[in-house]
């Protein structure tokens, strides 16, 4: 069977791209994209046959056209937010307290990050968010063209960027998924949080969530064919973060000179394994962005784990017993 196979270029991925991990009984073709194409491609062209997707867009399209595509409890993206809210380089903003009744720049409504980060500034910091103006970029990836009620959203016209009017002052505030290239240049962006890594070691010790970007999906009708491939999709996708934690953790394949003991710093806090790619360990993880999916209007109604995984992959099959 060949199969084509959409992913990110990072680490956790990197057994897989380079072939030294394959899915049983299957030709795996992985290509490469950025997330906004890759996502796209996948959620409104089916493009590809596996693919690593927005977990907040696909939630969307879950609740809208139920098994539309078959998700795997992998997620090869995590990542803390409080580092990617950004103000104007001159702006007087200091607090995420201090954002109620300003205008908020955003990519798009149903991008993990934006899901991820409004919640985290409505549950920590009480941030109202019906109170802000969000001003929105790009087109919706998940197709979600009719954004929720209950909030003021405007979007942009075409060819104008977020980031520019956020470094000019036209919008206060932006939310991104990446770290702009104008950050810390004068008249560019600076980080709204004196100490962001503070706040997300704060954040992660009182919650023990560590935020879900992407997952995985497959198209549902190779499933239908195939029930024994979500599983061992799972599986190739275990083992490329196994080899990537394995490399990790040696200084001679990172070219960091304090490489070791940022590794040792993170085991010490989140454990030795901190991307856990199974549903029951991640629950709280899961659980919380689906909440946030259904206060922001992505969702109508709070989705089970059970409604979102393959039932292949939520439980593990036996093995030999070993003494």
């Amino acid at each position: 069977m060949s199969l084509s196979v959409a992913l990110g270029d990072s680490d956790l991925n990197r057994g897989l791209l380079d072939g030294s991990v394959t899915i049983q009984a299957a030709d795996a073709r992985c290509l490469t994209f950025s997330s906004p194409e890759r996502h796209w491609r996948m959620f409104r062209r089916r493009e590809f046959d596996i693919a690593e997707v927005s977990f907040g867009a696909f939630l969307s399209i879950q609740a809208r056209t139920p098994g539309e595509f078959v998700a795997i409890p992998a997620f090869p993206h995590r990542r803390f937010r409080h580092s990617f809210i950004f103000v104007g380089h001159g702006s007087d903003l200091d607090s995420p307290a201090r954002l109620g009744g300003k205008r908020i720049g955003l990519r798009t409504w149903t991008n993990s990050a934006g899901v991820w980060t409004r919640g985290i500034l409505q549950d920590q910091y009480g941030l109202d968010l019906k109170s802000v103006e969000w001003v929105i970029q790009d087109a919706d990836t998940a197709g979600m063209e009719n954004l929720p009620d209950g909030y003021r959203i405007t979007r942009l016209e075409p060819g104008r960027s977020i980031v520019d009017l956020t470094s000019r002052g036209e919008v206060d505030a932006l939310i991104y998924p990446e770290t702009p290239d104008v950050l810390g240049e004068p008249g560019g962006l600076r980080r709204l949080l004196p100490d962001p890594r503070a706040a997300e070691i704060d954040y992660f010790t009182s919650t023990g969530i560590f935020p879900i970007m992407h997952t995985v999906v497959l198209r549902r009708e190779i499933v239908d064919d195939n029930p024994w491939l979500p599983y061992e999709t799972l599986r190739a996708f275990r083992a490329a973060k196994d080899l990537a934690l394995d490399a990790v953790r040696d200084p001679r394949k990172i070219c960091l000179a304090w490489a070791r003991d940022a590794y040792e710093h993170q085991v010490e806090l989140m454990g030795p394994d901190p991307f856990g790619y199974d549903a029951e360990s991640s629950r709280a993880a899961i659980e919380t962005l689906v909440r946030y999916a259904v206060e922001q209007g992505i969702i109508a109604e709070p989705l089970t784990i059970g409604d979102l995984f393959h039932p292949t992959t939520m439980d593990e099959p036996p093995g030999y017993v070993r003494r």
